[in-house]
């Protein structure tokens, strides 16, 4: 954790509360504001998110807001986010995804966020997450998810994209750029297997499949394959591509901001892609890379009694009134 380029400003928060100006209150984690910061952060997080699919906001758990010297305020949040069935790729706003539901193993992200809001304008600085399978509702006959490289599965990959390119009649034909997810279920008397997996449009056609290679500029699709040794159904959407002032002319992929899957994506045992882990560009040293804890910025407050004689009329007019509601976790969105 790099504190260095933390110290001018928190220094000075220390300061203030020194002086009997605490920097940090917190907000009802259901106010509109702490909804709009949350929408900020999920969005941003899934536009850093490369791989895998979407992530839709579930909870906010906590939000802490500090008042920063220059007038502007930085937001803590803890977030709870949950794994929706589309894909990073897919242009389908967020809101419009269906969160995957438990019995088919959901994927949790708890988030460590922090924003800046500064003259209205919020904006995520740094983030820490940390993304689990649910374990919960798994039921006999249920889907189990596979690992990422489970050779059962990926020959269902391979066949049913097969199945795919003979039939579709495309000039160019697909290769497999990604795959989402697998499973398995018993349906009696065989082996069920189901893949989720992102295609990519490359230079080969039918007559001629020698070392193809993507694109420039792909299509891109997400395919639905299920099946065995006995057979396979594949259904594949292609993605609708991004135009510009209405034009045919596409818009460039932006390179990724952050990329946390390195070397061989189908490592071992890797059963689903987790969100970014930790992201902190300007070495806050807000967020600790060792913990999934937000690191205390400024001292507790802590709220000593007063004896009824120390207490004059106008000492009285400024006790603040003390709130039995509890202001956090917020409601829960999904489940």
């Amino acid at each position: 954790m790099n504190l260095l380029g933390a110290v001018p400003v928190w220094v000075l928060l220390v300061g203030a509360w020194a002086q009997g100006l605490p920097g940090m209150f917190h907000l009802p984690c259901d106010s509109p504001e702490a909804e709009a910061a949350a929408l900020v952060a999920q969005d941003y997080l899934n536009a850093q998110h490369t791989h895998g699919y979407k992530y839709a906001l579930n909870q906010i758990e906590e939000i802490k807001i500090i008042t920063t010297p220059g007038g502007g305020e930085a937001y803590l949040m803890d977030l709870e986010l949950l794994e929706t069935t589309c894909h990073v790729l897919d242009p389908t706003p967020v809101a419009n995804c269906t969160v995957r539901p438990k019995y088919l193993t959901s994927v949790e992200a708890d988030c460590d966020v922090v924003l800046s809001n500064v003259g209205g304008v919020l904006s995520v600085t740094s983030f820490k997450c940390k993304t689990e399978e649910s374990t919960e509702d798994i039921c006999l006959g249920c889907p189990m998810l596979l690992p990422l490289n489970d050779t059962a599965g990926l020959e269902l990959v391979s066949a049913s994209l097969a199945s795919f390119n003979n039939k579709t009649g495309n000039e160019s034909l697909f290769a497999l750029e990604e795959v989402g997810r697998m499973t398995s279920k018993v349906v009696s008397p065989r082996l069920l297997y189901q893949a989720e997996y992102i295609i990519t449009e490359t230079n080969c056609t039918i007559e001629n499949n020698n070392s193809c290679v993507p694109l420039p500029d792909p299509q891109r699709g997400f395919c639905q394959a299920q099946g065995g040794s006995f057979g396979n159904t594949v259904d594949c959407m292609i993605f609708v591509r991004k135009t510009v002032n209405g034009t045919n002319d596409t818009v460039p992929a932006p390179p990724p901001v952050v990329h946390v899957h390195t070397g061989n994506l189908l490592k071992p045992g890797l059963r689903h892609h987790k969100l970014t882990y930790f992201h902190d560009p300007d070495s806050s040293g807000i967020l600790s890379a060792e913990s999934h804890e937000v690191v205390p910025v400024v001292p507790k407050v802590t709220d000593v009694p007063a004896t009824t004689n120390a207490l004059n009329a106008t000492d009285s007019l400024a006790v603040q009134p003390t709130l039995l509601v509890p202001l956090c976790p917020g409601k829960v969105k999904h489940f």
